[in-house]
């Protein structure tokens, strides 16, 4: 049985490492998709795909309900999303890179509602 990696473990793993490199290492947004298509199953892509669909909204600080009433995305994708928006910085890179407003996301109690 496969060891599950804890998500503090992630960061310090040499394959996980190698493939972020591969992901860097990629020069257009088709070579990305050519490289998901290879490594991904169409369900995980589509997973990913949503979280990523979400992030602009909620940084528009739109709330959870009209997120998903507008994607169709759960509500606890949607939540999921947005912790790691508070918490993390990846997702807050990729926004920055691409132009995004970073600075608007405000959580609280009633956008889950």
């Amino acid at each position: 049985m496969k060891r599950r990696v804890l998500a503090s473990e992630i960061e310090e793993t040499a394959p996980v490492e190698a493939l972020c490199r591969a992901f860097a290492a990629l020069e257009t947004a088709d070579d990305v998709r050519a490289f998901l298509h290879d490594l991904c199953t169409p369900a995980e892509i589509e997973a990913m795909a949503d979280r990523w669909r979400v992030v602009p909204l909620l940084l528009a600080g739109l709330a959870y309900r009209e997120i998903h009433d507008q994607t169709q995305v759960s509500v606890t994708t949607i939540g999921r999303v947005a912790r790691s928006l508070a918490a993390g910085e990846g997702y807050r890179k990729a926004a920055k890179a691409l132009g995004l407003p970073c600075a608007r996301l405000h959580l609280s109690a009633t956008q889950s509602a």
